[in-house]
């Protein structure tokens, strides 16, 4: 797991160490606007304390601020204060000279800043979706709503990775502190050029959990479209609409009102069950009762001569040709295509997945 994670982690460094950087150089930036502006008020302050002296007594503070603006703009509408000695008249110059400098100064540091903040982004954008480009067996969560964000939280705790795609870019930006890495796309995700964009087709699974029924429909119709193979779990406000969607293609369908409803009454006549798996979530190293599908070149091996249990899984369940083995014995064969059910920890899972991989070769 450890590997997996350190692997997945420089991927993903590769696209936020860019993003560091960009962030300081548009902090040197603001730097630069901040001193220009700094230096543009002193020249002001300057020039209107030089520009009251040299008018004297007849020159009010109006007029020496006017006279300071149109010196240090170069715009010179007209002398209001008198530059009848040559002090007077190489003051205003240096005076023109210098506000010109600073000017120019304050006004390209603000272009570039601006600049730079399109441009980051723009780079920002490429970076991450040429990474998405690279990854396989992910998955698509489209709709970063409540249920999305509850749905990317649990693949993200189980060592998984995830494409977001909503909308909004308010719902990505506001959960930065949870999800620093995320990969996402803003945009309508039944369109088919942004499930492409998600590389569906080599995703291991679209979620369709976005508040509209309509959308969700959508959304498993056009990913089945582009990825007949590709596994689509969608939720559904209204139960009239599950079987839509299961004709539609989606292979789970869960409905929060009768799934919450199951859980209230499991909460009443089973409390000790709930307790556990409520708690088993909530260990440090993310316990689950998961799966892992048994490769294709796999030997039929009696269960028995292979290591299904240790400290970080648990054998609990084999499914062979759609048939269920509860806590099967040593006897029992493992074949390829069968489905092993185990309660594990993320690294727990990534083991099993490598030790049956290897005896598969």
């Amino acid at each position: 797991m450890r590997n997996v994670d350190q692997e997945f982690s420089s991927s993903i460094a590769q696209i936020s160490n860019p993003s560091v950087v960009a962030i300081a150089q548009l902090w040197r930036i603001g730097a630069r606007i901040a001193w220009a502006t700094i230096l543009l008020l002193g020249l002001i302050v300057v020039g209107v304390a030089g520009f009251h002296h040299i008018g004297g007594e007849k020159t009010s503070w109006s007029d020496a601020i006017y006279m300071t603006l149109i010196t240090i703009s170069t715009v010179g509408y007209g002398e209001i204060v008198p530059l009848n000695t040559f002090g007077a008249r190489l003051f205003a110059g240096l005076m023109a000279i210098s506000g010109l400098g600073g000017l120019t100064f304050l006004f390209t540091s603000l272009t570039v800043f601006f600049m730079e903040k399109d441009l980051d982004y723009s780079l920002r954008r490429r970076r991450m979706e040429k990474h998405i480009r690279k990854l396989q067996r992910h998955y698509i969560v489209c709709g970063f709503g409540r249920v999305g964000r509850n749905t990317a939280h649990e693949l993200h705790k189980t060592g998984r990775k995830f494409i977001a795609i909503d909308l909004e870019q308010a719902r990505f930006d506001d959960n930065l502190d949870k999800f620093p890495d995320l990969l996402h796309l803003l945009g309508d995700a039944s369109d088919d050029d942004l499930l492409i964009r998600a590389n569906i087709a080599d995703a291991g699974g679209v979620f369709a959990v976005t508040g509209d029924d309509s959308i969700n429909l959508m959304i498993i119709i056009t990913a089945k479209q582009i990825n007949p193979n590709v596994r689509v779990v969608a939720r559904a406000q209204e139960t009239r609409n599950v079987e839509k969607m299961r004709k539609a293609g989606a292979a789970e369908i869960i409905c929060p009102d009768f799934t919450g409803g199951m859980r209230i009454a499991s909460a009443m006549v089973r409390p000790h069950v709930v307790g556990f798996l409520d708690e088993m979530l909530k260990t440090e190293n993310h316990l689950r009762v998961d799966e892992v599908a048994v490769p294709v070149q796999f030997p039929p091996t009696r269960i028995g001569s292979l290591r299904l249990r240790s400290a970080d899984y648990i054998l609990i369940a084999v499914r062979s040709n759609g048939k269920w083995s509860f806590n099967p014995t040593d006897e029992n064969l493992l074949r390829a295509g069968d489905v092993v059910v185990i309660m594990a920890s993320p690294a727990g899972r990534i083991q099993l997945e490598a030790h049956l991989s290897e005896l598969s070769h």
